[in-house]
């Protein structure tokens, strides 16, 4: 059975630690979402997050790390990515950057590529990061494709007996991942929209950010680049206006959708209509509706600047067709 450790206890972090070294993967709460942290220089740590994962091989990791000196050890920093790093590290921004050629992570968690992601997470994940000694390769801790947790019980639910500890540090305070960006010299390149909006990165980086669309994706050099992931159980339909007899819906800003006496859960992921807000209660209602055992789930249209535009990408996702 799943332990679960608060991280206000003295002992926790020295257990935490002692499970890191043995090859473990532990469960680790951040400022975006609960990851599944194991060492990123361990391959058969590595393993045990795609075991308990059921993570396709091919999807690469983020490798957290406490500070500068750590990352640059095992990555390579351009002008511009120490620029990016000075304004948004600690925080909800992921660097995709050449490998140190004398670095240690290992090719598992790159998925064999010849970059990795790398960022430095806020509160008690950093500290433990810091005490363990070396990078920690994290993605979110649930089942591949399944809604990403921001509490402890939402891990505990998805990995109950696939792992053995949980660290409980509350409700994470962004609840949603990381914005990615691949730095190319003075090129910067939007993988995954997140934490952290894009026209907040072009202000602190003088430069503009390419989003390529969804057609031109060839391959998955980062997390979160699968066209079907973050999925309930439920059927997602988006931009609903109107309600179907027995869906759940997530309302956005307070409007009420026509037919709403019809639903058999009604949410809102923020009635004052602040996408801070709705970012941090996405995961969490998306799971309460999905475990309502309504017969589908209906989500209000949610505009598109600034965090906005993460989470219509984890919605899409979520609603994607599945293989």
């Amino acid at each position: 059975m799943t332990q679960i450790l608060t991280v206000s206890d003295p002992n926790t972090l020295r257990a935490a630690v002692e499970a890191l070294r043995r090859g473990e993967a532990v469960a680790v709460p951040t400022e975006t979402v609960y990851g599944l942290a194991a060492d990123a220089t361990n391959p058969s740590a590595i393993t045990a997050i795609y075991e308990a994962k059921g993570r396709p091989r091919f999807n690469p990791l983020i490798s957290h790390v406490s500070d500068m000196d750590m990352a640059r050890a095992h990555v390579l920093f351009t002008p511009l990515a120490e620029k990016l790093a000075a304004a948004f590290w600690p925080g909800p921004l992921t660097l995709v950057l050449p490998l140190n050629p004398d670095g240690g992570i290992h090719e598992l968690a790159t998925a064999g590529l010849e970059t990795a992601a790398v960022r430095i997470p806020e509160g008690f994940a950093r500290t433990l990061i810091k005490s363990f000694g070396g990078p920690l390769a994290a993605p979110s801790a649930n089942r591949s494709g399944r809604i990403s947790p921001t509490s402890a019980r939402h891990v505990a639910d998805d990995l109950d007996g696939r792992i053995n500890l949980v660290l409980d540090g509350g409700p994470c305070r962004v609840g949603v991942e990381s914005t990615i960006l691949a730095v190319n010299g003075d090129k910067l390149t939007l993988l995954r929209p997140g934490g952290i909006p894009v026209d907040a990165i072009e202000t602190a980086a003088g430069v503009a950010v390419d989003r390529p669309g969804p057609d031109a994706q060839t391959s998955v050099i980062a997390p979160g680049m699968l066209k079907s992931h973050y999925a309930p159980d439920a059927a997602l339909r988006l931009n609903a206006t109107s309600v179907l007899p027995g869906e759940a819906i997530l309302q956005f800003g307070g409007k009420p959708l026509d037919g709403q006496d019809k639903a058999s859960l009604v949410l809102d992921l923020s009635p004052l209509g602040d996408l801070r807000e709705a970012a941090a209660n996405l995961f969490s209602m998306l799971k309460r509706a999905d475990a309502s055992q309504a017969t589908g789930i209906a989500v209000a249209p949610v505009p598109q600047h600034g965090l906005g535009e993460a989470i219509n990408d984890r919605l899409n996702r979520a609603a994607a067709p599945r293989d």
